[in-house]
């Protein structure tokens, strides 16, 4: 068994070699595909051969998911220019739709994930939850419209304060309880792809038409509304399409804590997201994955660092103290790095490629 393993990942190594290889030739692949297929392997090898182990993989998973959620954030904040404090709202939506189907209509537990029918409700599942948080981010987005700056963050995490609250008095998904007993169908496979599928999605947004209307919108809606732009429709769809991006993220951790609680969703979460966004750039794609793997990391860093120091010292100190840290770290990036770490800027990875004529 172990030599099957170990051959199946050769061939993995092997195919992504080659496939970085091809590039010098007639049918080069993409660069971003060719190097997520080569990371993808190399943590799968670190894996199986038991240097990462599940701990690790947990944060790295964890860490996949914060990802979708600080991009979609970033095309809310970020591209569009607005300031919404409620996404983790949408997240909730997402896992607790996701999470129904397959845990209260089809009724799958943890033993069936391993088939294929399961995968794919699994699969229709996650969509599902990133439509319907899509309608609600529509539903807020849509008559938020005349609403700018603070007070459209206010409304914002009103409405996701909202969707928690009714989350936490419906009984069918287990009130104050929450969902319990979700099947453990998130892995690091399927997060992986969901997550590069996310990326490749929002990079060519950001990159086409649509993405440069909603920057000019950013930049100057008045002057936008003149040059042609249809302001109202990019706003809405702007809180629609982050909405379902942060859907899929909750549905993809539900599925993997096997479990959906309104306490995750709240005001804590949704500061964490807005402060890899801050943190990482304000409409950089690339400074949004590099904070949320940061952060993710530093958040269990803290969380073993202050366990251990109240074991020693006896000091009654709380992981609450991670938020004080943060605040600090978000008040050094707005003294030192104005712009965040990649401020407007994109890896080259993550820019499109125009092909010389």
């Amino acid at each position: 068994m172990g030599n099957l393993r170990s051959s199946r990942l050769v061939t993995v190594v092997a195919f992504a070699l080659s496939a970085w290889r091809s590039r010098r030739g007639n049918l080069p692949l993409p660069r971003l595909l060719t190097v997520a297929v080569l990371l993808y392997a190399v943590i799968q090898l670190l894996s199986r051969t038991g240097i990462l182990n599940g701990y690790f993989m947990i944060i790295i998973n964890r860490s996949l998911v914060f990802v979708i959620l600080a991009v979609s954030l970033n095309l809310i904040n970020g591209i569009a220019g607005q300031f919404s404090l409620g996404h983790m709202g949408f997240a909730a939506v997402g896992a607790y739709v996701s999470g129904s189907i397959t845990t209260l209509i089809f009724m799958y537990t943890s033993e069936q994930v391993a088939s294929i029918g399961g995968n794919i409700v699994f699969v229709i599942a996650i969509i599902v939850g990133g439509l319907a948080a899509a309608v609600v981010g529509f539903l807020i987005g849509f008559p938020s419209l005349r609403l700018k700056g603070d007070y459209l963050a206010i409304v914002t995490l009103g409405f996701g304060e909202i969707i928690r609250t009714i989350l936490n008095n419906i009984s069918v998904v287990g009130g104050p309880r929450g969902l319990l007993g979700i099947p453990k169908f998130s892995n690091f496979t399927n997060i992986f792809v969901f997550t590069f599928l996310t990326i490749v999605a929002l990079r060519n947004l950001v990159q086409s038409s649509y993405g440069r209307a909603l920057l000019s919108i950013r930049e100057n809606e008045m002057a936008a509304e003149l040059a042609g732009v249809n302001t109202t429709r990019g706003k809405v769809m702007g809180f629609a399409i982050g909405a379902f991006f942060a859907g899929v993220a909750g549905g993809l951790l539900a599925h993997l804590l096997q479990i959906a609680h309104p306490t995750q969703y709240g005001f804590y979460a949704s500061a964490l997201v807005l402060i890899m966004v801050y943190a990482g750039g304000m409409g950089s794609l690339t400074g949004s994955i590099i904070a949320a793997f940061f952060l993710t990391f530093l958040t269990e860093a803290l969380r073993v660092g202050i366990d251990q120091l109240r074991d020693r010292v006896g000091i009654p100190v709380g992981t609450e103290w991670t938020m004080v840290i943060y605040a600090l770290l978000l008040i050094l990036v707005m003294l030192f790095r104005t712009d965040g770490l990649m401020g407007m800027r994109e890896a080259k990875l993550l820019v499109i490629d125009e092909r010389k004529k």
